[in-house]
């Protein structure tokens, strides 16, 4: 087999049944990380995460914490009070990631000049 053959994309490893398709790939997107920081300290309505957040707009964030809660890593609580109101929290999956985003902080602290640097050229 040639190196170039070698170098291939293998259909297997990409198949949409991999296990690693289910993996929380996500945490790398813009606002998954931020949110996981964000409830560090306890629970926080939805306009309290909105506000934390910054620019998120409504729509992504709210698509973002049902993704999160779908997988898991967010537990969304109701409460039937008056007036009645929604509290998200993170569960110990969620928690768990906060040594993910810590190592991608130090990774980024440690290259970002090099990668800006890649970018502009």
């Amino acid at each position: 087999m040639s190196r170039e053959l070698d170098r291939e994309v293998r259909p297997e490893r990409i198949h949409p049944a991999c296990p690693t398709s289910a993996l929380p790939i996500r945490i790398g997107g813009k606002w998954t990380g931020m949110i996981i920081i964000s409830l560090l300290d306890g629970p926080r309505r939805f306009t309290e995460l909105r506000t934390a957040l910054g620019t998120v707009t409504p729509k992504v964030l709210t698509q973002t914490l049902r993704d999160m809660t779908r997988d898991g890593l967010i537990v969304r609580n109701d409460f039937a009070e008056n007036p009645p109101h929604v509290e998200y929290d993170l569960t110990p999956q969620g928690r768990s990631l906060i040594m993910v985003i810590d190592a991608a902080r130090a990774w980024s602290d440690a290259h970002i000049a090099g990668l800006l640097d890649a970018r502009q050229r």
